[in-house]
């Protein structure tokens, strides 16, 4: 005999898949370092991330609408009426039945049919009443009698479903037995809230009641609290359902209710019933009511139940919505949003959280001395890192030079290999490198003996011990009017690139930022990149070559290269005392201490590039004066294309007097 073993696949259900891949935060990174740039803070640029979500996720907005369309839809679709209307069709079959019996009774009294026929034809309008009226009724006819029955049952079950979900269909052809174990089941449940109440119940009286009547709580309460949290949202929404219902139809189910089972000590356990959950849990809404629009009628119990989806929807909204004190997105209640939206929302939800606890908890922001967050270090590397994998895309698409690199010149070989980076100045480790491609090209299943044809991958260089080459001073010009025209983010994802390369690529050079406005400062990258914009006048290029001099000399073994970028003509200076003068139209004595500055750094041999922003003719022939005073360059690229510009003219200028390829950069 042979056994075969048959395994059967399905979703994981067991909570967050385990074996689902890391949440990709290149995504989130990117667009909270933009926000970053436009001046947000962290913490407000990463809500808003989470509100917006990404190219292919949903954000916190877009669940919140979802969340609202699904209430206005519970809203519109449904009517209060539904037991009302089972009652009185209920009652309608009744009538209709008895007065065929009466018609069909050929041996009845004339005077009795009369008088019953007079009965039944003066019934009040209404309902309740009728119910009320015919409680005392001798029915003729057997199915009249089973149709008034039914009535009875159908109001216990009712207000039974309104306090326990499921209790209608559960006690459908309930018997006498069935009828008088949920009574048992309330004067227990009574007894022990009102223990609870005192203060004198125990876990054994829990334990006790739950392994007694623990089928009639689908929800598996673990503790008297849990029970009493379930009961109670249950019994609010059944209040709320009751207050949305017009005054008539309030006062026809109140009397009616008389009529539930037959037996007024049904009422008068769920009353107390309520009076306990009221006491033990009066946060709940139980003074709320809904304004209900629609066709399809609706029953206490599946009422009740449309009442809690509601207020589970209200507490999402607020979840979402994420406006009050210490929220977080560990807040959201997955379960309920699956329930209200789908499992697909709740994964969304659940990779936003992740996003979040992995952005504050991951390393990628920190709190400041000031207590609120900023990007760290980390993040800035890894934003950094993308931002010069887009310049070396841009770079890659200039023609026309090729690659002549110098082999060692970048320092003395240690042996070692890796892979070639963008930035590289290494010689190629042939043999590796060939190797790489052989390996490549089997394992694509080619053959390495009908030739080769290499990739980037496969490009390995000689490591060699990095020497000091270069003093860099990137010059951002911070005056208004590069936030005002649109050069505020491109300037800092500039900046970022550059740091990048040069922290990555050339660690033997030493980079300065330095932003000049009405006066000039020295700043790390994380600062540039947290920088808001000042309404504040003034271009005080003088000021930043000053500092550039300055950290110039504190590298004299350095060659010094000089990279402005700005969208003005000089409008301050420093003076003698450390005060910033401003004047505009520029005044003569700002431009004569800018050229003096700058012919000093001049005669130092600094390299000096000025990427010259917008098309003012005045800045246009400054810039080309300052330009020809110190044998550099002017380069005016389109806003985009600037962080392509500025980390060109770093590489020309680090490779001065060997050629320089932009098609470095192709493929990266």
């Amino acid at each position: 005999m042979t056994l075969h073993n048959r395994s059967k696949y399905g979703r994981y259900a067991g909570g967050p898949d385990p074996l689902a891949p890391p949440v990709d935060l290149a995504e989130a990174l990117e667009a909270i370092a933009e926000d970053v740039m436009e001046g947000y803070s962290p913490r407000h640029a990463l809500q808003e991330f989470l509100r917006r979500g990404g190219r292919n996720r949903d954000g916190l907005d877009n669940l919140a609408r979802r969340v609202q369309q699904r209430r206005s839809e519970l809203l519109g679709r449904h009517k209060l009426d539904g037991t009302l209307s089972e009652v009185r069709k209920l009652l309608d079959t009744a009538v209709l039945e008895e007065r065929k019996q009466l018609a069909r009774d050929a041996m009845m009294d004339n005077n009795d049919r009369a008088f019953r026929e007079l009965q039944l034809e003066n019934l009040p309008q209404s309902t309740a009443a009728a119910v009320n009226e015919l409680a005392s009724y001798d029915w003729q006819s057997s199915s009249a009698r089973e149709a008034y029955e039914r009535i009875k049952d159908l109001l216990g079950r009712e207000v039974l479903d309104q306090r326990f979900a499921g209790m209608k269909q559960a006690l459908e052809n309930a018997t006498d037995e069935d009828r008088e174990a949920v009574s048992e089941m309330l004067r227990d449940l009574n007894a022990l809230l009102g223990k609870h109440r005192r203060g004198e119940d125990t876990d054994a009286d829990f334990r006790e009641f739950m392994a007694k009547h623990g089928q009639y709580f689908p929800e598996n309460p673990q503790s008297v609290e849990e029970l009493v949290d379930a009961l109670a949202k249950r019994a609010a929404a059944a209040q709320r359902l009751l207050q949305s219902m017009s005054p008539e139809q309030r006062d026809e189910l109140m009397r009616l209710s008389a009529q539930a089972f037959g037996s007024a000590e049904l009422m008068a356990q769920l009353n107390q019933l309520d009076g306990s959950l009221r006491a033990l849990r009066p946060g709940e809404d139980w003074s709320g009511s809904e304004r209900f629009g629609g066709q399809e009628g609706l029953g206490l119990g599946d009422g009740t139940g449309v009442l809690q989806d509601i207020a589970e929807l209200d507490e999402l909204s607020e979840q979402l919505s994420q406006h009050y004190n210490g929220s977080t997105l560990d807040d959201l209640d997955l379960d309920a949003l699956a329930r209200q939206l789908g499992e697909n929302a709740a994964v969304t939800a659940r990779t936003l959280a992740e996003i979040e606890r992995a952005m504050q908890d991951g390393g990628y922001m920190r709190r400041g001395a000031d207590g609120d967050l900023r990007l760290s270090p980390q993040a800035m590397r890894r934003l950094g890192k993308s931002l010069l994998r887009d310049t070396a895309k841009q770079l890659s698409g200039r023609q026309g030079r090729r690659d002549t690199r110098v082999a060692g010149a970048a320092g003395e070989q240690t042996g070692s290999s890796r892979q070639w980076e963008f930035g590289d100045a290494e010689p190629w480790d042939v043999t590796r490198t060939i190797t790489n491609a052989i390996r490549r090209t089997r394992a694509d299943g080619g053959d390495p003996g009908r030739g080769l044809r290499l990739a980037v991958g496969d490009i390995e260089v000689s490591e060699t011990e990095a020497r000091t080459q270069a003093a860099v001073v990137l010059l951002a010009d911070v005056s208004f009017s590069m936030a005002a025209e649109g050069r505020w983010v491109p300037m800092k994802r500039t900046a970022l690139a550059l740091h990048h390369l040069v922290s990555t690529r050339f660690r033997g050079d030493r980079l300065q930022l330095i932003t000049f406005g009405r006066y000039a400062q020295s700043m790390d990258i994380g600062e540039l990149t947290a920088l808001p914009a000042f309404r504040e006048q003034g271009t005080n290029l003088h000021h930043g070559l000053l500092l550039a001099g300055r950290f110039f000399r504190q590298h004299p073994s350095m060659q010094p290269v000089l990279l402005v970028v700005t969208d003005g003509e000089p409008t301050a200076h420093l003076m003698g005392d450390g005060e910033s003068w401003f004047c505009w139209p520029p005044d003569p004595e700002t431009i004569r201490v800018t050229v003096a500055e700058l012919d000093r750094l001049g005669r130092a041999g600094t390299q000096a590039t000025f990427f010259r922003l917008g098309d003012d003719p005045g800045l246009e022939r400054f810039v080309r004066r300052l330009a020809r005073r110190v044998d550099g360059r002017v380069v005016a690229p389109d806003t985009g294309d600037l962080g392509a510009a500025v980390v060109g003219e770093y590489l020309r200028a680090h490779f001065r007097g060997r050629a320089y390829d932009d098609d470095w950069a192709a493929g990266i």
